[in-house]
């Protein structure tokens, strides 16, 4: 475990270094509390920063960009559930997470920025409180990592561990939920009251046999959180027909994210993870200057 953990900072900290450097932006541009530069409004831009001194003046829509808050508070949101132990390429969805999670811790630390957890397997929860420092991150991911995994038959309940979240309310910060986002979207109020006080990321993790069968004649079913299984031949059909339902899902939870204020990260554990965060950070960071969408 140790090894493992310490290759994974290693990995994280080789690939993503500088992100942090300049304007202080890695995965969010802070709350603000100090008013920054106005630049003309583009779409996708939070209308809550419109600047209507500005705009009245210049008759142009603008908004007011604000200076990074120096001690951001970051709590992660980690689904440990029965379907996130499966994998069938480079990793399990599980392995993916805690490296999300280290990304992250990685992401937002330094200049007094703190650090919680809360890892939930449907089972149990464990609240793992925020603290500052390069130590107290690497003993979060760890703590993290080394969470049991939820027993057989046992379903998962993101929206439970997002409520605990939520209550007792806490200091406008990051709100970060890395799940595989599978089942029931039965999250959504729960996303909604997080997302009014604090900028929320959600990082869906997902493994490709979560959206398509492969074409290997008969196989084995199994719902890791009812303990299910059913034995079905994989036609070409029934691969079409699972397709377009996993799409389908995956349709559903995008448009909640966005209808909640979320920003969406997708992770496959069939890519390669640290450039699908380096290049979500790089689009992020290159919007809020005004370079881009």
């Amino acid at each position: 475990m140790e090894a493992g953990l310490r290759t994974l900072e290693l990995t994280v900290r080789r690939r993503l270094d500088g992100l942090l450097q300049g304007n202080h932006l890695g995965l969010v541009p802070g709350p603000g509390t100090e008013p920054g530069e106005a630049r003309p409004y583009q779409p996708g831009d939070d209308v809550r920063r419109m600047d209507w001194a500005v705009t009245a003046r210049t008759t142009e829509a603008h908004i007011r960009e604000t200076v990074a808050d120096r001690e951001l508070e970051t709590w992660v949101v980690l689904d440990r559930s029965a379907s996130m132990d499966f994998g069938t390429a480079g990793c399990e969805k599980r392995d993916l997470g805690v490296a999300a999670l280290a990304a992250v811790a990685h992401l937002t630390r330094g200049g007094g920025n703190r650090i919680g957890a809360i890892v939930a397997n449907g089972e149990r929860t464990t609240r793992i409180p925020a603290r500052g420092g390069l130590p107290y991150a690497r003993s979060l991911v760890r703590k993290a990592a080394e969470q049991p995994a939820a027993p057989e038959g046992t379903r998962g309940d993101l929206a439970a561990a997002l409520e605990q979240l939520r209550r007792p309310p806490r200091r406008r910060g990051l709100a970060v939920v890395i799940s595989d986002f599978l089942g029931p979207v039965d999250w959504l109020r729960a996303m909604r009251g997080l997302s009014a006080r604090h900028d929320l990321l959600a990082i869906e993790v997902l493994d490709p046999r979560d959206v398509e069968l492969p074409d290997v004649g008969t196989v084995v079913l199994a719902d890791p959180e009812t303990g299910g299984q059913r034995e079905v031949h994989a036609t070409p059909l029934l691969r079409r027909e699972f397709a377009a339902a996993a799409a389908a899902h995956r349709d559903e939870v995008a448009a909640a994210l966005r209808g909640v204020g979320a920003s969406h990260m997708v992770l496959r554990t069939d890519s390669d993870w640290v450039a699908d965060i380096l290049r979500f950070v790089v689009r992020r960071k290159q919007r809020w200057s005004g370079g881009g969408a």
